[in-house]
């Protein structure tokens, strides 16, 4: 599905009937359904494939863009009419009116072999059934089933939708998709190793047949405002139970991260925060058609200062998800780059924090910086993929992070097993902390001992 948010302001009503006008300030893309819990899961795996069915109409390669564009490789079942699209029209926030075309299905032809060869790579398998019958699929069916007796298949149902396949790992209907039925009950009628009731600011109950059902609270300071937009918690949710599954094999440990995950995925702004900003005009403009968010400065092209004027600034500019990753770069190289490019496609806009020349000595020894920060800020800024560039003096980001509060704090892959300091305040504000792949073979101090020696 294709979803597009259309924001404008409201301040005066129509000559010909008694309604508001909007008038359009900036149009966002973004996939929904399925895409959606295959661009979350882009943010915290290395390899991401979506098996599902794709229309050949405008709307489906704009779709497609905005998945490649996030790392996401789409393997195309046939479908049968338009792709689903859904439009929220908002003023000053507000929601004023949604508009749903396309009537797309699965059309049920025989699976590409690719499918079969992505299933059997696979280290585990989210399932977000959005009812249009890829799911109904009796070649998908079995795929899916022999693939439950050996990985952590997670099944997020819809009521529309066929029953997950026995055997799944954890099935996570939200409350009003499980009715009147218990978790226990539902675990026993799906035949699945486990069952996770969602219910929002309530967190969650889970039944995996050995002691009874257990309740998984919203850890404290993560609920969510009653008025904010919940749209794509239960694939946020399914996304981080399905990773943490596969990573630890402990299905109360995954759902205690999973409520966590959807609860500060809420708080940094929904759905809505992983969209991409397109014109003012056609709300069929093309994800390609990408324009900044604010005006950058024209020196660099990117705007520097301290961090409060940087983030006033870029908020001012209708910044909505603010990235924002930080190191030395001391020497830009390869490695730097693919990161930089990749946490720009996570948000609106960009913000590297990078150490003082003080802070690199500090942290490398007294033989760096090679080069000084204010040089390090003038390659920085010439890139494309960055917004703003920001120095702080401290040897951690966290005092920098307290008053920029980004919605997604990115780090390098090589900090997988490193308890970051700075991960508690931006976990605080409603933000996340997303790793990305690092390139094997790059590193400044490796390249300055290679110079120097």
């Amino acid at each position: 599905m294709l979803d597009i948010d259309v924001d404008g302001t409201a301040d005066r009503l129509s000559p010909e009937a008694p309604v508001p006008v909007v008038d359009t300030r900036r149009v966002w893309h973004r996939p929904g359904g399925a895409g959606l819990a295959a661009l979350l899961a882009a943010r915290s795996a290395d390899e991401v494939v979506l098996v599902t069915a794709v229309g050949a109409d405008a709307d489906a390669q704009t779709l497609t863009g905005l998945l490649a564009a996030a790392g996401v490789r789409v393997v195309a079942l046939p479908m049968a009419g338009a792709t689903v699209c859904k439009t929220r029209i908002r003023a000053h926030g507000q929601p004023m009116l949604r508009i749903d075309k396309g009537d797309g299905t699965a059309a049920g032809a025989d699976l590409p072999g690719e499918v079969a060869d992505v299933l059997d790579r696979a280290t585990a398998v989210c399932v977000a059934d959005y009812g249009r019958g890829v799911t109904a699929h009796p070649q998908l069916r079995g795929l899916l089933s022999a693939a439950a007796q050996r990985i952590p298949v997670v099944w997020d149902p819809h009521p529309r939708g066929a029953d997950p396949v026995g055997g799944s790992a954890l099935v996570t209907p939200n409350h009003k998709e499980a009715g009147a039925a218990t978790a226990a009950a539902l675990r026993r009628r799906w035949n699945a190793r486990a069952v996770c009731v969602t219910r929002g600011a309530r967190g969650a109950v889970l039944d995996a047949g050995d002691s009874g059902p257990v309740h998984i609270p919203v850890p404290d300071g993560h609920a969510a405002a009653p008025h904010q937009d919940s749209c794509g918690a239960g694939d946020r949710f399914a996304v981080a139970a399905t990773v943490e599954l596969a990573r630890t094999g402990d299905v109360r440990f995954a759902v205690t991260e999973a409520v966590a995950a959807a609860s500060r995925f809420v708080t940094a702004g929904g759905a809505g925060s992983v969209s991409s900003a397109g014109g003012a005009g056609s709300v069929s403009s093309a994800a390609s058609d990408h324009t900044p968010a604010v005006s950058l400065a024209p020196d660099f092209g990117a705007i520097t200062g301290d961090v409060d004027s940087v983030r006033d600034r870029l908020r001012a500019g209708g910044v909505r998800t603010l990235v924002a990753t930080g190191g030395c770069f001391d020497l830009l190289h390869t490695g730097h780059v693919r990161l930089l490019r990749q946490a720009r496609q996570l948000g609106d806009a960009l913000v590297v924090l990078v150490n003082s020349d003080a802070s690199v000595r500090a942290l490398k020894g007294p033989g760096r910086p090679v080069v000084a920060d204010v040089d390090r800020v003038r390659v920085l800024s010439a890139l494309a993929c960055v917004d703003a560039v920001v120095v702080f003096e401290e040897t951690s980001p966290e005092a920098v992070l307290e008053r920029l509060r980004p919605q997604i704090w990115v780090k390098g892959g090589d900090y997988a097993d490193t308890r970051l300091p700075e991960a508690e305040v931006v976990a605080r504000h409603g933000g996340e902390v997303v790793l990305l792949p690092t390139v094997a073979g790059y590193s400044s101090t490796k390249l300055i001992a290679a110079a120097r020696s």
